[in-house]
């Protein structure tokens, strides 16, 4: 990363903001909404180390992006290596072509397509990174996978909770993967092809200062939410405490994969706090589950006590409004509970199998201590260990 010279890759930036650990804006929609990006450093570098690019490998790349990352792949392929990256828009595989040639790589093709089709005509890749989000992972990355190679992929999971999985072939099932890293990361989703993953925001005030971020598979009025937050709230706070800069990944996955409707983005200006429609301390991940008319959120607080080691505590409670809001916040109260006492020393890990594609609403399935996720494209175990 010292190496491949970032600044050159978006032009349009200050050198600083190049530089930043910070995301840089390339392109938005027609609403002004960003729909590609140069990704934070850190999360590139992270994605590298789970993807462990060897010498002369050959490398497909899903989301040309900036093509960084493409540059990045080639670097450490070396000369015998050979990167190819697809992206679904025109203007961005020019730029991305630009780019390459005057940070002076040559052993990279940037090919314009859909993604979720992957690349066949260079197929098999020892190493294949979408550096998008998907729902589903399409049958064709795999399909294109060399023996032995390696799959990386920003996942989302259910609700707005994703993870970068890396997957490798199951060498005991057919047909069957199993994560061999798995970290919290987010991407922009896949756009434009057959694997869409659309973020479909539900406005909860009529000024739209603050929204629910749904997605395909939650079928929602959006005229049942109009002035909810405006009505009475409900608010409990719990023992469940983390420290400051503990994460709190495995937190959202255990509450995504109980709650009903999984647990959602959510939304808002900071002005709504300020005005009283939001709590104060509104959690700001993902954070909010709802039903056809109610909404409940986390937040959190300073704690009144430490850590046994003194460190500073910050208090996870729940607000909820509507007509469902008390039940909708025993909900979430007993599932934060129940993950504190039941999972919370435990990390998870994932299988992966293809199923075949059909019209039922995703939904998960738990036995013991395994949560079974279907998507339209894969049936995926996560297993608390």
């Amino acid at each position: 990363m010292r190496t491949v010279p970032r600044h050159l890759f978006v032009p349009g930036a200050s050198l600083e903001a190049a530089y930043a650990q910070d995301t840089v804006a390339i392109k938005q929609d027609s609403q002004g909404r960003v729909i590609s990006c140069a990704s934070h450093p850190a999360i590139v570098a992270q994605m590298l180390e789970q993807l462990d690019v060897q010498p002369a490998h050959r490398i497909l790349e899903l989301g040309t992006g900036t093509g960084y990352n493409a540059g990045l792949l080639a670097f450490l392929a070396g000369p015998e290596g050979l990167v190819t990256t697809v992206d679904v828009d025109d203007d961005l595989v020019d730029q991305a072509r630009t780019h390459l040639t005057a940070a002076g790589f040559s052993n990279v093709s940037v090919v314009m397509g859909d993604g979720a089709l992957g690349h066949l005509a260079g197929a098999p890749y020892d190493r294949i990174v979408a550096t998008v989000g998907a729902h589903g992972v399409p049958r064709a990355w795999f399909d294109q996978l060399a023996e032995g190679g390696r799959l990386l992929t920003p996942q989302r999971l259910r609700g707005s909770v994703c993870r970068s999985l890396a997957w490798e072939r199951d060498p005991a099932r057919a047909g069957s993967w199993v994560s061999v890293s798995s970290e919290m990361n987010t991407f922009m989703p896949l756009r434009k092809g057959v694997a869409d993953d659309a973020q479909i925001p539900v406005p909860l005030t009529e000024d739209g200062r603050v929204a629910l971020q749904t997605h395909p598979e939650h079928d929602l009025d959006a005229n049942a939410f109009t002035g909810v937050l405006t009505g009475p709230r409900a608010q409990v706070w719990t023992d469940v405490r983390v420290e400051g800069m503990e994460s709190p990944e495995w937190m959202e996955l255990y509450l995504t994969l109980t709650l009903p409707n999984g647990l959602n983005r959510l939304i808002y200006d900071p002005s709504a706090v300020k005005d009283g429609l939001l709590a104060e301390s509104p959690y700001r991940s993902s954070g909010a589950t709802f039903t056809d008319t109610s909404i409940a959120y986390l937040v959190q607080r300073p704690s009144t006590t430490t850590s046994p080691e003194g460190r500073k505590l910050w208090d996870f409670g729940v607000v909820a409004h509507g007509p469902d809001r008390s039940q909708l916040a025993e909900q979430m109260i007993t599932a934060l509970n129940a993950w504190n006492t039941e999972c919370r020393p435990r990390t998870a890990s994932f299988r992966l199998r293809h199923t075949i594609p059909n019209d039922e609403t995703p939904h998960t399935v738990r036995t013991d201590s395994t949560f079974r996720i279907r998507t339209p494209l894969n049936e995926i175990d996560v297993v608390w260990a």
